[in-house]
């Protein structure tokens, strides 16, 4: 008596790279458990679909079109992830925006207010060097970290009628980063402006990498620097 096996189908001439599992086999499986693209849709979009007609001339159009309509669907998937993505890095950018505003607003001195600007702000902003330069008469004259700009330097760098400008590896470099310049690929700088107390001024952030590039959005560095204006207005000294 023959002994029964449970081995599945063997097909006779298995296509090659297979693994011997007849096509008659593969049928029958999926007959019997319908729902089997259900949660495998992705498995559709790599299945070959037969041609209506064949021969030279012509054109199976319900293909072409259902193949339009996959690679349509496949561009959608790619943009909406693309969405959220940059959606997660807008959200995180955001805060370390509002972290790097609490930690100045809760500063109560001068020297207070320059260790959070060189030390905490590089940290909570993820970038590589912050620098502050200021016109004369240049304030914090014992801050080897506040740079010393030339009359209408501001203007100089960001332009007359610009309060921020992004800069690319191209631009970088020169006095402001002082021995960082070297390292400072791209850049943001943003304009503080004068009162009683201190003349025009631009908080500069340096990364290594190509963190800035022109055209992006602005709002946060432009809040950042209001807020940071504000704080020097209050705890700087008059200037003579």
């Amino acid at each position: 008596m023959a002994r029964k096996t449970n081995d599945p189908v063997q097909d006779e001439n298995p296509a090659p790279g297979g693994n011997g599992v007849s096509g008659d086999a593969v049928a029958d499986y999926l007959r019997r458990n319908p729902d089997f693209f259900a949660d495998r849709l992705e498995l559709l979009s790599e299945m070959a679909a037969p041609s209506r007609w064949t021969g030279d001339g012509v054109v199976d159009m319900q293909k072409y079109l259902a193949e339009t309509r996959l690679g349509e669907i496949d561009a959608l998937r790619n943009c909406a992830q693309e969405v959220i993505e940059t959606s997660r890095s807008n959200m995180s950018v955001q805060t370390r925006t509002h972290a790097a505003v609490l930690a100045l607003l809760a500063v109560t001195d001068a020297d207070q207010l320059l260790r959070v600007i060189h030390d905490d702000l590089p940290l909570l902003l993820d970038v590589d060097i912050v620098v502050l330069g200021f016109e004369p008469p240049v304030p914090f004259t014992s801050s080897q970290d506040v740079h010393a700009l030339p009359k209408g330097g501001v203007d100089d760098l960001l332009g007359a009628d610009e309060n921020i400008h992004l800069m690319r590896e191209s631009e970088t470099g020169g006095p402001l980063f002082g021995a960082a310049s070297g390292l400072v690929r791209s850049a943001v700088l943003a304009r503080l402006r004068p009162d009683r107390k201190i003349p025009a001024g631009i908080i500069a952030l340096g990364s290594r990498g190509s963190v800035f590039c022109p055209g992006q959005g602005t709002e946060l560095v432009g809040f950042l620097a209001r807020v940071l204006e504000q704080c020097l207005h209050r705890l700087a000294e008059p200037s003579d």
